[in-house]
């Protein structure tokens, strides 16, 4: 589907990628009108996704060599799928974010907020009395409010995005703090934990979870206005707004979607820990970045790829089983992901030199 916009011109855009849509670009007359404007899908990019799979093949190659039959039985894969699980729902929203040319340091504090107000006494009392959605519900308008928030500041107030969504870390960690009263809230609703903490055909629920949200965020971004706004958005913000596409809106929308996915998140966090906490989610903010840089999102904002940020998520949650299954220390893997998210962004930087010069 093409949409038609005033003339515009933005020089200077990424090469084609078939994850994302397109910047705007000038087109020729259209049949039976003037000269015009459209955003489309191109194709291309398929490097990028075989790089990614050659890593995550490489993990698991060594995975192999060094562990054996612990880091390829079955179990083991189900527990990587859900440890990518949480942080994968988290990365999908931050990929729009980023996309859109923002940044959202909030939303592993958003996720712990969500996953203790899900969890308190009245809430808990109240699905109980009526239904496991309850819980639910309450976890995700909690999540999206915060989003909410964040957006209006960034879009409205005009605070920059790193300012809004700091302090939205530290109010919304502080607020979870205080509703929980600095404890852990044991969930104890059995139909809410029947039906999460189940398995479907063998998979974790968790994981089908991840692979919907995933799958929603893929069709969002590449076949609908919305993505195709996100990507013009944070290609140029003043292109965007000349072309008529409300900045400001879609801005507070795009974060008010990263706050849905953290609630998401907090349901998810809910039942793999079977309890809520504020320390739930704490440093995920920085992971999920980092999964959705090394997937070939563009941290300037104008390309995103949600195929990319799921193999990002995967590697990373392999990376840490193949450290987990050696027992090598916590130290040693922070250096190992540090030294993988700069490589990410030193290469992001030289394609886009070498797109420029072509």
């Amino acid at each position: 589907m093409s949409e038609q916009l005033p003339p515009l011109s933005t020089a200077g855009s990424v090469p084609p990628d078939p994850d994302h849509p397109a910047p705007l670009q000038r087109t020729g007359s259209q049949p039976g009108g003037p000269a015009g404007r459209r955003l489309s899908v191109p194709g291309g990019g398929l490097g990028r996704d075989v790089g990614l799979v050659v890593a995550l093949a490489a993990l698991c190659v060594v995975g192999v060599a060094t562990a054996g039959d612990r880091f390829a039985s079955v179990d083991n894969v189900l527990t990587i799928l859900r440890l990518a699980a949480v942080y994968g729902v988290l990365a999908i929203g931050m990929t729009f974010v980023i996309t859109g040319g923002g940044i959202d340091l909030s939303v592993g504090s958003v996720l712990g907020l969500a996953s203790v107000w899900a969890s308190t006494l009245a809430t808990q009392t109240m699905a109980e009395d009526t239904h496991w959605l309850v819980m639910v519900s309450t976890a995700l308008l909690v999540g999206t409010a915060c989003g909410v928030v964040n957006g209006v500041l960034i879009a409205y107030g005009r605070v920059v995005a790193f300012i809004a969504t700091l302090a939205m870390l530290v109010a919304a960690r502080g607020l979870a703090e205080i509703i929980a009263n600095r404890r852990t809230q044991v969930v104890n609703v059995r139909s809410f934990l029947d039906v999460f903490r189940g398995d479907v055909l063998g998979v974790p629920v968790l994981v089908w979870l991840f692979a919907l949200v995933a799958l929603a965020g893929w069709f969002l971004l590449n076949h609908t206005t919305f993505g195709r706004r996100t990507v013009a958005v944070g290609g140029n913000p003043e292109a965007a707004r000349l072309a008529g596409i409300k900045v400001q809106r879609h801005t507070t929308y795009l974060y008010a979607l990263s706050g849905l996915t953290a609630g998401i998140a907090a349901v998810m966090m809910l039942a793999r820990t079977t309890a809520g906490s504020s320390t739930n989610g704490q440093l995920y903010e920085l992971d999920a970045i980092a999964m959705v840089v090394v997937g070939g999102t563009l941290l300037a904002g104008g390309k995103g790829t949600i195929v990319g940020t799921v193999f990002g998520v995967l590697i990373f949650s392999t990376l840490t089983n193949v450290f987990v299954q050696n027992d090598l220390s916590t130290s040693v893997q922070a250096i190992a992901k540090g030294a993988i998210i700069v490589a990410a962004v030193l290469l992001q930087q030289r394609l886009a030199v070498r797109s420029r010069s072509s």
